[in-house]
């Protein structure tokens, strides 16, 4: 009987079951085996990719599309292949059963109950624009739930790449926020044009607050004028009354003679200037009826 030889890669777990029992254990082992004797089983440990795509409804019963994915590892090796068959073809290290693909399944399982608890208490809005707060919340429910603990894994990440709704309420919530916008757009629109009512009803208001200003200095300006002129008038009676006064007592005799003497001073002023005997004896006479 030929002995053969296996070496395991840096990331395999490798059991030797002889005789139905571990003969030996370890990561990365190599060994020299007999073939009818020996079963090889390998554990991956190092961490793994899986993407999945669930159909979920949300609190007003709308199926939402939630794309995502997630990364696990095998940190109890012995415990799983314990659960799950993981025996390879020492010459070809293909699985002997679909055990393997059934560990990934089973953990996608957990990801999908618990992402279906999740979406169930939102609405569909949330859904789409929640997409990193909902990968956190599952994700921390399964680590302290421990829900993959037993199968020997542990979940390093997960992650929510993409959520869709139907095609038909793709649709109407497209129609939706194409209406917001619009309506954003003629509030913008409304909002510029009270703005500018409200600038030119200012300019006007401003532009009457100054012409009643004018008007109201332009009143004070003619009452002062009217003031003056009054007062003007006032003193020029009051000087004339004055003056007047001085010349009372006078004889007009005198007064006639001051006048013509005043008269020949300033005659070269005088266009032409007529005095009649008859004005001088009128003068004259009434001056000494009334003296008398």
């Amino acid at each position: 009987m030929l002995l053969e030889h296996f070496r395991g890669q840096p990331t395999d777990h490798v059991l030797e079951y002889v005789g139905g029992k571990v003969a030996r254990e370890g990561k990365a082992l190599s060994f020299y085996y007999l073939p009818l004797r020996t079963s090889v089983v390998v554990v991956p440990t190092q961490s793994i990719d899986a993407s999945f795509v669930f159909q979920e409804m949300t609190q007003a019963y709308q199926i939402v599309a939630i794309q995502g994915q997630f990364t696990y590892r095998i940190v109890t090796p012995r415990h799983t292949a314990e659960l799950l068959n993981f025996a390879v073809n020492p010459k070809t290290r293909q699985y002997l059963s679909e055990d393997p693909e059934r560990l990934r399944q089973r953990i996608t399982n957990v990801v999908h109950m618990e992402m279906r608890r999740e979406v169930a208490g939102m609405l569909l809005e949330e859904v789409l624009k929640r997409s990193g707060e909902i990968a956190d919340a599952v994700s921390s429910r399964i680590r302290d739930g421990r829900l993959v603990e037993s199968l020997g894994v542990e979940l390093l990440s997960l992650h929510v790449l993409n959520t869709k709704p139907a095609p038909e309420m793709a649709k109407a919530l497209e129609a939706e926020s194409r209406e917001a916008l619009l309506r954003r757009a003629d509030e913008a629109i409304y909002a510029r044009r009270r703005a500018a009512v409200d600038e030119e009803r200012q300019i006007k208001e401003s532009e009457l607050a100054t012409d009643t200003t004018l008007e109201q200095q332009r009143e004070e300006l003619i009452a002062l004028q009217g003031a003056n002129v009054e007062r003007e008038a006032e003193y020029k009676a009051r000087a004339t009354g004055l003056e007047l006064s001085a010349y009372s007592s006078t004889d007009p005799r005198t007064l006639l003679a001051v006048a013509l003497k005043d008269l020949g001073e300033n005659a070269s002023q005088i266009g032409t200037l007529t005095v009649t005997t008859e004005m001088l004896a009128s003068i004259l006479n009434g001056s000494n009826s009334g003296a008398a």
